[in-house]
């Protein structure tokens, strides 16, 4: 196999496992929280304190690479992912969980940073989704191996031993091979010729680097309202039976792999630019659909069209980062860029649900409408910021 071809291998594997913490808590949380005796808004702030050392490292992602090669941070991080979640299946102190979760959340910022900053200047966009896509098997199967240890009568931790051990396999192949990692580097490195790489504090004076960081923090947030208030729309307010919700949760998010899936086929052979237009203006349809509810049907079709949608934007605006910011900022940047999408999806999601108890839950559908219509305006003016020739002039809209 080439080096290439076997560290996307490799950065696959990574992405699924940093899929899986996510896919455990939410389905351990009632039997974990019944071990530490805490009421069932304590996983609040676990989250919090997670998405804190997320944004942390994810922010930070482009320093860090400066001082210490992929591999040796993938290493580290992935080492540091593993002892977190060992931890969660040891610990008997909520303290120590909650610092736990911010060593977990610290380890997957660098691991998604890193790799999307790495993947961003030597992976085509057709990897860049899948990659992507991975991360959703990843989701998809946390649950399904809780759900296995608590049917034979296990306890929750064991899932965590599980997942922990895996991750402590993936931390011994990057350290194996992250040799490979630099390899790679430097053959593509010697190919674009010396670039040095911007300070921190110079990338964030960048315009454009700071819509790109808002088209982000916007388009997290229409992709988690989705998933995380749909629920609550269709079953407390529109009557829905909660084993069909369920269901129809499972299926944006089963869409929004498939969309990631299948986009990878063709990324290379379709305009970028463009066809994120045409996506992005596809799921403000889709989300119309899912508010103004013309017939149930159309309203669940609604749903599943904004997954699909949407599923190529992220990992493909990643990819066109390097052109459309210059790469002596693309690490820095895409760094900034995934802290704004997780803070995004957060503070976004949580206002949402601020905004639905106070005027009430119908309130969603219309905040997935007015977020989606934001990311299509951001994104054609990142679009004409571009093509104006601040940046890359090879971007045309």
């Amino acid at each position: 196999m080439q080096p290439r071809a076997f560290l996307a291998l490799l950065a696959f594997l990574a992405f699924v496992s940093l899929g899986l913490p996510d896919g455990l808590l939410g389905v351990s949380w009632p039997s974990m929280r019944g071990d530490f005796e805490l009421p069932l808004e304590a996983l609040g702030l676990l989250v919090s304190i997670q998405t804190a050392g997320y944004l942390a490292s994810s922010f930070l992602s482009g320093r860090l690479l400066k001082v210490m090669p992929i591999g040796t941070m993938l290493t580290v991080s992935t080492l540091a992912a593993a002892l977190s979640l060992l931890g969660f299946a040891l610990t008997h102190w909520w303290s120590l969980l909650l610092g736990l979760g911010f060593l977990a959340g610290l380890a997957g910022g660098a691991i998604d940073a890193g790799l999307n900053a790495y993947g961003a200047s030597r992976f085509s966009a057709r990897v860049l989704n899948w990659l992507h896509a991975s991360f959703g098997v990843g989701t998809t199967l946390g649950p399904l191996i809780v759900t296995a240890v608590l049917s034979t009568g296990s306890v929750w931790r064991w899932s965590y031993v599980i997942v922990g051990s895996c991750q402590l396999l993936l931390a011994l192949t990057f350290f194996t091979t992250r040799q490979r990692w630099r390899q790679v580097t430097e053959i593509a490195s010697t190919a674009a010729g010396p670039v040095a790489s911007a300070r921190t504090r110079d990338s964030l004076r960048r315009p454009v680097v700071l819509l790109g960081m808002l088209v982000f923090f916007v388009y997290a947030a229409v992709e988690v309202v989705a998933a995380q208030w749909s629920y609550s729309l269709l079953t407390l307010h529109r009557g829905v039976p909660v084993t069909t919700a369920g269901l129809l949760v499972g299926l944006y998010w089963g869409s929004l792999m498939l969309g990631r899936v299948l986009f990878g086929v063709v990324a290379d052979r379709v305009p970028l630019v463009k066809t994120l237009r045409v996506c992005i203006a596809a799921a403000l349809g889709g989300a119309l659909l899912f508010w103004l509810e013309p017939t149930p049907l159309f309203s669940y079709l609604g749903l599943m069209l904004i997954g699909f949608s949407i599923a190529p934007v992220f990992a493909s605006l990643i990819s066109l980062t390097p052109g459309r910011v210059g790469k002596a900022h693309a690490d820095n940047a895409i760094g900034f860029q995934i802290a704004a999408a997780g803070l995004g999806g957060a503070s976004l999601t949580a206002l949402v649900g601020v905004v639905a108890t106070a005027v009430g839950l119908h309130v969603i559908g219309v905040a997935i409408v007015a977020l989606t219509a934001m990311l299509l305006v951001l994104y054609e003016v990142l679009v004409r910021v571009v093509g104006a020739g601040t940046l890359s002039p090879g971007l045309e809209a």
